[in-house]
């Protein structure tokens, strides 16, 4: 079956045509004008990303020198101490606690019957749901227009997160129901660590990452609780008539787990508990991790994962400097796209300019932030980045100046 239904608005016309199977075509054309009008609405964004680039890059060198620094002021606090005993002396000191968790209360999730000893208990959710994917292929036309063919599929599959159906360009026939269910994150309330109370805190950030099996009693309390048709086994709770043939809204639930275990915590002993340690150099310091970890391991880890950040933010911050950069030049490649072939050598052209413009930018923001955050440190490498850059040239001289200079003439043999 196939239909085709023509649609103007503005400058743009819109074709549409259904194909074989559960996917859809739209053809768009839009006017040379029209593309105009959105490159220079475009400069405007290229700006705002710009600044945002700017100051995402700037920030972020504060952020990793303050962090770098509470870290290291935290890592010369610290103080290990027994867990068998809270010494009231070291109230508000940044203490380092090592040993075995202990809980007496199950961890129950009422909703589905479910009730196991552990520290942490993480139900995860995924529904059966539609999804839509878009593909689309441009041809600029002669005269500056561009004609889009955007191809939408739909398929069926599970997801943890709802998928709103009401933004599909076809949602007739594709239509999600809301997600009955969400995830939780149950946490024990009574759990210590020898005569320490570990705390909520601390032990959210404790990985739940063994999977629950259901067996036992525990699969009768689910049966029993179950409020809907389903089905458990020992892998997850399944929602629906058949596991084996999911509809559009069935749900499947499982369960991840930290069991008691020994953990390690740093922070700042409250009363007979712990809470965030507020550092001279600005950031709170509460850290925890499963295993047993020497305050110096768990310390080492938090650079390393300040370090991950600060690269992180730092591409971030770039890519967004390059994305502005390339719309702010984008009304050029338009203006050449009266003649294609023009216009994508423009293109091309933009795109270069915009690469070098960033790997300009990026670095003397970064250098600028660092002469801001931590002068000595930025002085010492131009220091050494021009000394390096001295050598390189002297030594390419010496080699110049080797091979330019005239091989010596041997010595006249005697008659």
């Amino acid at each position: 079956m196939s239909d085709a239904r023509d649609e103007t608005f503005s400058d743009i016309s819109n074709s549409y045509s259904e194909n074989s199977g559960d996917s859809f075509t739209e053809t768009t054309t839009k006017s040379w004008f029209e593309r105009i009008k959105e490159a220079i609405v475009g400069i405007g964004i290229g700006f705002v990303l710009l600044a945002l680039g700017i100051g995402g890059l700037f920030w972020n060198e504060g952020r990793a020198v303050q962090t770098a620094r509470s870290l290291a002021e935290g890592g010369s606090a610290v103080v290990s101490v027994e867990s068998n005993r809270v010494d009231p002396s070291n109230d508000g000191k940044l203490i380092h606690v090592t040993g075995p968790v202990k809980t007496t209360a199950p961890l129950a999730d009422p909703e589905f019957g479910v009730s196991v000893m552990g520290l942490r208990l993480i139900r995860h959710v995924e529904m059966y749901q539609w999804k839509e994917e878009k593909r689309e292929e441009k041809r600029k036309n002669l005269g500056g227009s561009e004609e889009t063919v955007t191809t939408y599929s739909y398929k069926r599959d599970w997801d943890n997160r709802p998928v709103d159906s009401s933004r599909f360009r076809q949602a007739d026939g594709h239509r999600n129901p809301e997600m009955r269910h969400k995830e939780r994150d149950i946490v024990a309330t009574d759990a210590t660590v020898g005569a320490f109370k570990a705390g909520d805190q601390v032990l959210r950030q404790i990985s739940a990452s063994d999977a629950l099996v259901l067996d036992g009693q525990l699969v009768t309390d689910v049966r029993a609780r179950l409020k809907e048709l389903g089905s458990v086994t020992a892998e997850r709770i399944y929602l629906g008539a058949d596991p084996s043939n999911p509809r559009v809204g069935d749900m499947r639930v499982t369960y991840t787990i930290a069991r008691p275990s020994d953990i390690s915590v740093v922070g700042q002993q409250s009363g007979g508990g712990f809470t965030s340690y507020q550092a001279k150099a600005g950031d709170r310091l509460l850290m925890a991790t499963a295993g047993q970890k020497s305050a110096a391991e768990m310390f080492k880890a938090a650079e390393q994962l300040n370090t991950l950040i600060t690269w992180l933010v730092r591409t971030l911050g770039t890519l967004g400097l390059l994305i502005g950069f390339m719309l702010i030049l984008r009304p050029l490649a338009v203006l050449g796209d009266v003649v294609p072939f023009i216009g994508s050598i423009i293109g091309a052209g933009t795109g270069l300019v915009a690469l070098l413009l960033t790997a300009i930018v990026a670095p003397i923001v970064i250098a600028f932030a660092w002469f801001f955050y931590r002068p000595l440190t930025a002085i010492i490498v131009l220091i050494v980045g021009a000394g390096v850059a001295y050598g390189i040239k002297v030594l390419a001289s010496r080699r110049a100046a080797s091979r330019s200079a005239p091989a010596a003439m041997p010595a006249p043999s005697a008659a």
